[in-house]
């Protein structure tokens, strides 16, 4: 677990790691893209090969190496913003995604003192070798294969030294510098990192406690112990805590090797559709599901066809009361009922603020018709989710962390089972559970279940009303009840109020001086210019560019 305090010190300590990475990197970029780069004499870098490359590097290359140099805190939410394509360029996207399996090897990484000290076993009496050289490593564990005294291979997944106190103090700079960037920028704000961060926060500590990814790995098994079409693990709970998770070593082929699993003579066609329905299955029939279904995190068994999800660190859940809201979602989507997809976003949004409902709806609509006139063959639902997610950030409407999940988890599904089958549409994939929503939401249990919940509510609702009827008058008495409203328009009332009055003060000097004036003209008094009295000219010309103000005022306010 990370410990829930920290020294200043230590934090101190990574605040000073992150100011000489941030100034290393930002003044390579600097001399990159001034002046200085064409000074800098030929010899010098010939001689100094590390200058001429890193000068070579673009700055969004660097950028990812400095989330690498960072370490696995800032590899993490690397990996969570490579989703989010509606804040993020996409060029910076295309290298965030290299940190999905390029995480930097730890050096000088003693994995046998490391297991030994953690499960309290001498290595010798469970294990007949483990490889020193990690044969996958992940932004907070690196993966070693190993072999049990029985024969059976098996990985071993190792938490990375001094990680929990690298993270808490990474947390601590990240929530310093978000609060400050939101202070100093609206539009930063807007970003709604401050969500974002929760979001990530929450998961890191979930992923980097490994007692979390073996229940989850368990409730996995069990959703599928009945489907033939997938493999789960197994994980060897006496030799796992915390910090380390020995598991099956799952000897299969990645699923984006498509050369492979022809030569496996296994259908890529035929595996992207197992992979979408077994992924559909979980989000809509369990409510449980992999969020991070990148390629390495999906193998194919050569011998009996079936795939195997690995990595259960990031898990998400759809809570029953929102899997009905999910499941409109879906069925308005494909029937392309827009009031009712906005209705139901609403109904599941954390919050929104929108501001014009029309112009939310017509988002919608066009959204909806492209899809309509777009071919199956070009329809690509990575292009759809996005322009979804962009809707959503114009009308500032936030949604569950799930369902920020469930979207990146589409489209990382999308691109691995479009490299297996071009022509594949996942829209062939959700009818049948279209069909098999509406046929449940027809069947006598549902419709009862359904009306023995609202009885419930009702009732629910008439036993508090008298309890909240005492609470509103014992408020009264108290002098506690306080009533709220909003005046709507009223700044434009306020600002038409002012204008109005400025222009009847204007009005009412005009005519004073108009009369003013009349009465010294009529006078005639002096002095006199031509015979006419000069304090009249005076006033009768005030009068005459006063009034030439108010028209052209009136005039722009029109317009």
């Amino acid at each position: 677990m990370i410990p829930s305090k920290l020294s200043s010190k230590k934090r101190l300590k990574r605040y000073g790691e992150l100011v000489n990475v941030l100034i290393k990197y930002g003044f390579e970029d600097f001399v990159s893209k001034s002046s200085l780069n064409k000074i800098i004499p030929e010899n010098y870098l010939k001689n100094h090969n590390t200058v001429k490359k890193n000068l070579s590097y673009s700055t969004f290359e660097r950028v990812r190496m400095v989330l690498e140099e960072l370490g696995p805190t800032y590899i993490k939410l690397g990996q969570i913003f490579s989703s989010r394509d509606d804040i993020i360029p996409p060029k910076l996207i295309s290298e965030l995604e290299k940190l999905q399996d390029n995480a930097p090897v730890v050096e000088g990484f003693d994995v046998i003192t490391v297991i030994e000290q953690e499960l309290q076993i001498q290595v010798e009496e469970h294990f007949q070798q483990i490889e020193k050289e990690p044969i996958a490593t992940a932004s907070m564990a690196q993966v070693h294969k190993a072999k049990l005294l029985d024969g059976e291979d098996v990985v071993l997944k190792i938490q990375k030294p001094d990680i929990g106190e690298t993270i808490e103090a990474d947390i601590a700079v990240m929530k310093q510098l978000v609060k400050s960037l939101e202070k100093f920028s609206n539009e930063i704000q807007t970003l709604n990192l401050g969500s974002i961060l929760q979001t990530f926060e929450k998961s890191i500590r979930k992923e980097l406690n490994f007692l979390e990814e073996i229940e989850n790995n368990k409730r996995f098994a069990e959703n599928f112990e009945d489907n033939e079409s997938i493999y789960v693990s197994t994980v060897y709970e006496h030799l796992s805590t915390s910090k380390i998770i020995c598991m099956e070593f799952i000897d299969g082929i990645k699923v984006s090797d498509i050369e492979t699993l022809k030569l496996a003579k296994i259908d890529p066609h035929s595996i992207s559709n197992v992979i979408t329905d077994l992924y559909l299955e979980q989000v809509l029939v369990h409510g449980f599901f992999h969020s991070d279904p990148h390629p390495g995190n999906i193998m194919i068994l050569p011998d009996s066809c079936q795939v195997c999800f690995i990595d259960f660190g990031m898990m998400d859940t759809v809570l029953s009361r929102n899997k009905e809201v999910l499941e409109n979602i879906i069925i308005y989507f494909l029937e392309g009922d827009v009031r009712k997809i906005s209705l139901s976003i609403e109904n599941i949004a954390v919050k929104y603020d929108i501001k014009d409902y029309k112009s939310f709806e017509l988002e919608l609509n066009e959204m909806i018709d492209n899809i309509s006139n777009t071919t199956l063959q070009n329809f690509k639902i990575d292009v759809v989710l996005n322009q979804f997610k962009s809707i959503l950030s114009n009308n500032n409407i936030v949604l569950p962390d799930y369902l920020n999940s469930l979207i990146r988890g589409l489209i990382l599904m999308e691109g691995v089972a479009v490299k297996l089958n071009p022509d594949y549409n996942i829209t062939e994939n959700l009818m049948p559970y279209k069909e098999k929503i509406l046929h449940k939401r027809l069947s006598l249990q549902y419709i009862f279940k359904k009306n023995l919940k609202r009885y419930r509510d009702y009732m629910e609702l008439i036993d508090n009303f008298p309890e909240d009827i005492n609470d509103i008058i014992r408020k009264v008495k108290e002098g506690k009840f306080v009533m709220t409203h909003q005046h709507i328009g009223i700044k434009d009332f306020q600002k038409s109020s002012g204008e109005i009055a400025n222009r009847i003060v204007f009005a009412i000097i005009i005519a004073a001086l108009s009369i003013g004036s009349s009465i010294l003209v009529l006078a005639k008094m002096p002095p006199l210019f031509r015979g006419i009295p000069l304090l009249g000219a005076i006033g009768f010309s005030l009068s005459f560019i006063f009034g030439i103000y108010i028209m052209i005022s009136m005039v722009r306010n029109r317009k």
